[in-house]
């Protein structure tokens, strides 16, 4: 592979890091170990994560982006597509330093803008994008749909980590993305993980886990804590453990408070290593609003444990209901309070249940995603440095 160029373009600002940056993270590893000239382009964040830093060390050309700090500079972002964004200016000076043979776009959302990808189609550079999360209610107006549809219809291939989000999209920019295809994420747990059942104790307590970012607009913690705060779940003997830190923290500490769900009911548990949280957690329990296919769901069930999740995204592609988890119809209190429910009802079943997901998810996502996201990327390499190269071909003297 030795001679081909490739950008990776991180469009992530919020976060130093998520599980959005794991797929083309892992993916720029394997290519810079494999002799290619890989460049990285990702926001410059205080501190930077060591997974970043990472990136560097493996050889890998990372280029930090200032971020855009003022309100006024996020609002005219947000109100006109013309915007000439940082990411933008910073992916036209790394573009024309590079000369890349490829170009990935990984956006944590459906697709990056129509702005970035117009880097590539004026300059003629053959890119593809990833789309780690779509929404309901995320629909562009129609001349921004027109350019997007545009844009990526000639990208050379559209991932999406859900069938979900790839059909969301397709509705939401009006035509079928012919180009579109449906990949894994990576995950952090051993493939073959197999954690002992927790034991109850001597209490029978019930050790609930939600895994994500304190992020309720995305992962709807709120609508988890509303369906947990009923009577009938203060006669029950459970716990519900929060892993994972965000931007509202302080609010979800003070609706549960709010909500009569005291330390002894929901712990904030911060951040724990995976096989550590499914060493001491029966359930993991996820009210999300929109997702793509969250990392936390395929490693609980490899760890052999069952899901309750709103039926949004990807989330009914690996969830058999009431075989490998319980879906909840739709992301609202009442909803997830009727999973819950029927988790409760069947709560002899629970290991046998996980053992059914852990069946099932290796039945599906192969041991490693990124390697298998690679070899994508290094056929699609080979073909656009050929077609390249006869191009040349053809155009020298006669």
């Amino acid at each position: 592979m030795q001679g081909n160029r490739i950008v990776f373009i991180s469009t992530m600002e919020d976060y130093s890091w998520g599980g959005s940056e794991e797929l083309w993270s892992r993916a720029a590893i394997y290519l810079a170990d494999q002799g290619v000239d890989v460049h990285a382009s990702v926001l410059a964040h205080t501190p930077l994560h060591q997974k970043v830093l990472n990136l560097s060390r493996r050889g890998i050309d990372v280029r930090f982006r200032p971020k855009e700090h003022s309100f006024l500079e996020r609002a005219w972002r947000k109100a006109t597509a013309t915007s000439r964004q940082v990411i933008v200016a910073e992916t036209e000076r790394l573009i024309a330093a590079v000369s890349p043979h490829l170009v990935v776009y990984s956006d944590g959302g459906p697709y990056p803008t129509a702005n970035l990808m117009d880097v590539c189609l004026t300059r003629g550079v053959p890119f593809v994008t990833i789309g780690q999360a779509n929404w309901e209610y995320m629909w562009p107006a129609d001349e921004d749909a027109e350019r997007l549809r545009v844009a990526m219809s000639k990208a050379l291939r559209c991932y999406f980590v859900s069938k979900a989000n790839m059909r969301l999209a397709e509705k939401q920019l009006g035509g079928e993305l012919a180009n579109g295809e449906v990949v894994w994420n990576p995950f952090n747990v051993d493939y073959n993980a197999a954690p002992l059942w927790p034991t109850l104790g001597s209490d029978n307590e019930l050790q609930l886990a939600c895994v994500a970012r304190l992020e309720p607009v995305a992962k709807g913690h709120d609508l988890l804590l509303e369906a947990l705060a009923t009577p009938l779940w203060a006669t029950r003997n459970w716990r519900l453990n929060l892993y994972g830190e965000g931007p509202v923290r302080n609010g979800l500490e003070r609706l549960a408070t709010r909500l009569g769900l005291g330390s002894h009911r929901v712990v904030f548990a911060g951040h724990r290593a995976v096989e550590d949280i499914w060493a001491s957690n029966h359930v993991l329990v996820m009210a999300s609003r929109y997702e793509g296919l969250p990392l936390a769901m395929v490693e609980a069930m490899l760890c052999g444990r069952p899901v309750v999740a709103t039926d949004v995204a990807g989330h009914s592609e690996i969830i058999q209901d009431e075989v490998t988890g319980f879906l909840a119809d739709a992301p609202t209190a009442s909803n997830v309070g009727k999973a819950l429910e029927r988790m409760w009802v069947n709560r002899s079943r629970l290991e046998e249940i996980g053992k059914a997901g852990a069946t099932r998810m290796r039945s599906l996502v192969p041991p490693d995603p990124a390697k298998v996201f690679t070899e994508k990327i290094k056929c699609l390499l080979s073909e656009q440095r050929s077609r390249i190269e006869s191009l040349h071909v053809r155009r020298q003297p006669l």
